[in-house]
């Protein structure tokens, strides 16, 4: 079976929560015998195609972007080629773009929308976009939300229900690196052997202007990695708060983000608006076992923390709610580890890459039979569902 991916922005070009979720779905379901190829746009030149761990990776020029909105008029002949060749197009929600590029290239094949999020901040553009979407997500065979949480609390996804089902992200442990201990003792030394930890791209909706105001007058240290929009707004809020204990490392690679994971105490993810769909760093929390706090928004950040039992969580930007939460982890040492421990164990039953991959699998199975009218059991059927967790394990 051969599935074409479709999204924005991929590897190497960016490391970003999706694309992560992309190079999951790839790396998992090329183990199951799919030829799995993804379309994206760069910024680079001499852009020849790149093998990247048993997938191809195409790039076209990305020509301009409108309220992010990425565009590339050489992407419309990549999708029409490279969809003739692919037996399921799977595409990447949302993205404007993409919606107007599935029409204008006539793709054919059987589709398949993993909705990572909904638009939330160009309300403007939004109404002017309404009617594309709709067309575009009538149009496909099958639309795929990352948890019951966002199924439940979209929208748009109301409109579909009939052609939505959940299969929730996974990762593969084994696919990062093992903890190096000459970077462990580097951070060891540089931070200490206890801290709180913000992995993630520095954009708008992560909340971090609300962990830095709940962290004033506190003296815990506190991690952030990551680089982005929002990094020097930030950085000058911490300067005017004073706040001598949080460190800004910037973006690191894998080696280095695996230390701090594995050195964290705690997780911190403010994330406050529903642009943060799923939370892939929240995620990567629990697999190494870590305690997190996070925000109730109605999305998958509540799906994978399970408040009291992998964590706490709290209302959005209220910062002393966040504060208070801060206080409780790294006061009760053993409630955090207890909290820990069942993060990873949540991970393992719910969140693996295989079982990301086996949905994916029976998924695309179900809308090629569709497709051909063959009888075949659906991948609700095929894949076991998942329990949200609203009631603790």
């Amino acid at each position: 079976m051969r599935v074409l991916h479709f999204y924005k922005t991929y590897y190497p070009d960016s490391l970003g929560g999706i694309e992560q979720v992309i190079r999951q779905m790839c790396v998992g379901t090329g183990r199951l015998g799919v030829t799995n190829t993804v379309l994206s746009l760069s910024r680079e030149k001499n852009l020849q195609p790149i093998e990247f761990q048993g997938h191809t990776v195409h790039r076209v020029p990305l020509d301009f972007e409108l309220a992010s909105n990425a565009c590339s008029v050489a992407a419309l002949g990549a999708l029409a080629r490279l969809a003739r060749e692919a037996d399921v197009v799977h595409y990447h929600f949302p993205w404007p773009f993409m919606d107007m590029a599935h029409f204008i290239s006539r793709v054919r094949k059987p589709t398949v929308v993993s909705y990572h999020s909904d638009i939330v901040r160009q309300k403007n553009l939004l109404r002017l976009y309404q009617p594309l979407k709709h067309r575009f997500l009538r149009s496909v065979d099958a639309i795929v939300a990352a948890s019951p949480n966002y199924l439940a609390s979209s929208p748009v996804l109301a409109r579909y229900r009939d052609k939505t089902r959940v299969i929730t992200y996974g990762l593969d442990q084994a696919s990062y690196p093992q903890p190096d201990p000459a970077r462990l003792a580097y951070w060891r030394n540089r931070i200490g052997p206890k801290f709180f930890l913000f992995v993630g791209v520095l954009r708008y909706y992560k909340g971090l202007h609300v962990l830095l105001d709940a962290v004033a007058g506190l003296d815990y240290p506190v991690v952030i990695v990551g680089a982005g929009p929002e990094e020097a707004a930030l950085k000058a809020q911490a300067a005017r708060l004073g706040l001598k204990h949080v460190q800004f490392v910037g973006a690191v690679d894998d080696e280095d983000k695996v230390a701090l994971l594995t050195l964290a105490y705690a997780l911190s993810f403010p994330s406050h608006l529903r642009s943060e769909a799923f939370g892939v760093s929240l995620l990567e929390g629990a697999m190494y076992g870590k305690p997190m706090i996070s925000c109730e928004i109605g999305t998958g950040t509540t799906f994978i923390n399970i408040a009291g039992e992998t964590g706490l969580v709290v209302p959005p930007e209220d910062a002393p709610a966040l504060r208070a939460a801060l206080r409780t982890l790294w006061d009760n040492p053993e409630l955090a580890r207890a909290m820990g421990a069942r993060a990873a164990r949540r991970f393992e039953q719910v969140f693996t890459s295989t079982q990301m991959a086996a949905g994916y699998m029976a998924l695309y199975r179900d809308v090629l039979a569709r497709r051909v009218g063959e009888p075949q059991a659906s991948a609700a059927a095929i894949v076991p569902p998942v329990r949200s967790g609203t009631h603790g394990e």
